[in-house]
């Protein structure tokens, strides 16, 4: 190759590499009443409980591992689907299946599209609209791929305004915390930043003394509200909150403890919904997003699993809720693909991811009313 030639390549290479500040800045924006997002994630909960809930064939011991069977029937195991679905999950079946738009259920499938089925390539999928075959394992290595939330980061308009909280303790890699610089809060590592509330350092040290079930993933509730008061805090316009339980019970086989993390899930997004509704910076001009990394398989023998061999886990659900997205329920709607969400995260903000990552799915258009 020639010196003008290795020149030439050189800039380019500078071009490329400063593209994640660069592309699409000077792309015209699409008028939006979104300001802010919330991306919530509840690691592995199955689509089946998020239509139809409680599933009838699990509310057992033998299948489902399930302590007092008749108090888990009492509580989750009404005759028909829609009063299980409303007894375990009321806000996303009362409230995100008739004010925004819900979508998975029989007719208009989500699937994960990477083809491994568990959670670190769902993350990535999830966060930068692609599947990468590169990503093959849970292992602890940062993502050499930039995600929407690295690619918001590095704008102006962002800066600093984009937080990660999570229980499981690989997402400061899945996330590239080294190279983003990003705040990020995993697992059992307490809230950070200046400004500590009492309550975020409260939560800190509880979090720091609990006895801990798992090593690698800590409890939803702590990760939760550490976010919930960074927001109150912090007020950024980009929040991801990823939830771990709903994952982790299913893997024992302990149904019933998986049911009431999932009720718990509900009940936060519920409380994070209207908190978010009670602060005028977030009033009427946040979208939140609620998903799955993956699905599981089916009950009764294949629940408490998920990978490219169960079949079934590549089935995923998405909600959307907020000022863009008009109501439309869990109605026969178009898909939403896994690798859609990252893409269609940004287009809420004004924001072209696409033209940034050309790989990443399309906008998921139903969200924003249009065919």
């Amino acid at each position: 190759m020639n010196p003008s030639r290795i020149a030439i390549a050189a800039l380019a290479f500078a071009a490329a590499a400063a593209g994640v500040v660069a592309r699409a800045q000077d792309a015209p924006k699409p008028a939006t009443k979104t300001k802010n997002v919330v991306l919530v994630m509840s690691d592995g909960l199955r689509w089946q409980e998020v239509f139809g809930g409680a599933d009838p064939a699990l509310i057992n011991k033998k299948d489902g591992g399930v302590a007092e069977v008749e108090a888990v029937q009492a509580a989750y195991g009404q005759e028909t689907p829609e009063a299980r679905r409303e007894a375990l999950l009321p806000f996303l079946s009362k409230v995100v299946a008739k004010q925004g738009r819900l979508y998975g259920d029989v007719g208009n499938e989500c699937r994960v599209t990477n083809g491994k089925n568990f959670s670190y390539p769902g993350y990535n999928e999830v966060f930068t609209g692609f599947g990468d075959p590169r990503i093959d394992s849970n292992d602890k290595f940062n993502n050499p791929n930039v995600t929407v939330f690295e690619w918001l980061d590095a704008k102006p308009d962002f800066r600093g305004k984009v937080a990660a909280y999570g229980t499981w303790d690989v997402f400061p890699y899945i996330l590239n915390r080294e190279r983003s610089g990003m705040k990020i809060v995993a697992c059992w590592e307490p809230p950070t930043g200046e400004g500590l509330t009492p309550q975020e350092k409260l939560l800190g040290e509880i979090n720091a003394n609990v006895h801990r079930l798992w090593s690698d993933c800590g409890y939803d509730a702590f990760s939760f509200y550490a976010a919930l008061e960074n927001l109150k805090r912090e007020k950024p316009r980009v929040t991801f909150i990823g939830l771990g339980e709903t994952d982790e019970f299913a893997h024992a086989g302990r149904y019933d403890h998986y049911l009431t993390s999932a009720h718990k899930f509900d009940a936060s997004m519920k409380l994070l919904w209207e908190t978010l509704q009670a602060m005028p910076e977030y009033k009427d001009s946040t979208t939140l997003i609620l998903t799955a990394d993956h699905g599981r398989g089916d009950a009764p023998s294949e629940w408490k699993s998920h990978g490219e061999k169960i079949k079934g886990s590549e089935r995923i659900w998405v909600g959307v809720l907020g000022p863009d997205t008009p109501p439309k329920g869990d109605a026969t709607l178009t898909t939403a693909d896994q690798n859609q969400l990252a893409a269609t995260l940004a287009a809420l903000l004004g924001e072209d991811y696409n033209a940034y990552q050309p790989k990443a799915g399309p906008v998921i258009s139903s969200a924003f009313g249009r065919p």
